[in-house]
């Protein structure tokens, strides 16, 4: 087995949560300008046509559907990335994870070390 240097390996293997972090913080005030903006340009739009029809409270109705779709929508993905961004850092973990067993371990103590963690294998 190889363990001259575990130190620079564990450096090799540990995930840059800093940049992580900062993507997620940047997608999500990025989404939140594009969000705003889109509000903004239906509101004028709004505006606009009441000021043209006189006709408030049938175009209310609509711009507040539209809002509210874009509204939920955002926060509709930022929630599944976020979650996702999760499950793919608890992935990327449990495969460095088994991967330093698997190099701990060493084929010649692997069949005893999956049949104690895992049971027997039915056949």
């Amino acid at each position: 087995m190889a363990t001259d240097n575990p130190a620079a390996l564990d450096a090799l293997m540990t995930p840059d949560d800093l940049t992580a972090a900062q993507a997620d913080a940047a997608r999500w005030r990025y989404g939140f300008f594009v969000v705003l903006t889109g509000i903004i340009v239906i509101l004028v739009a709004f505006g606009a046509a009441v000021f043209a029809t006189k006709e408030f409270a049938t175009m209310f109705a609509g711009v507040c559907g539209v809002i509210g779709t874009i509204i939920g929508a955002y926060f509709g993905i930022q929630a599944g990335q976020s979650g996702k961004a999760r499950v793919e850092m608890e992935l990327t973990r449990a495969h460095e994870l088994a991967v330093r067993l698997a190099a701990y371990v060493g084929t010649e103590h692997a069949p005893k070390v999956i049949d104690d963690v895992l049971g027997s294998r039915r056949r």
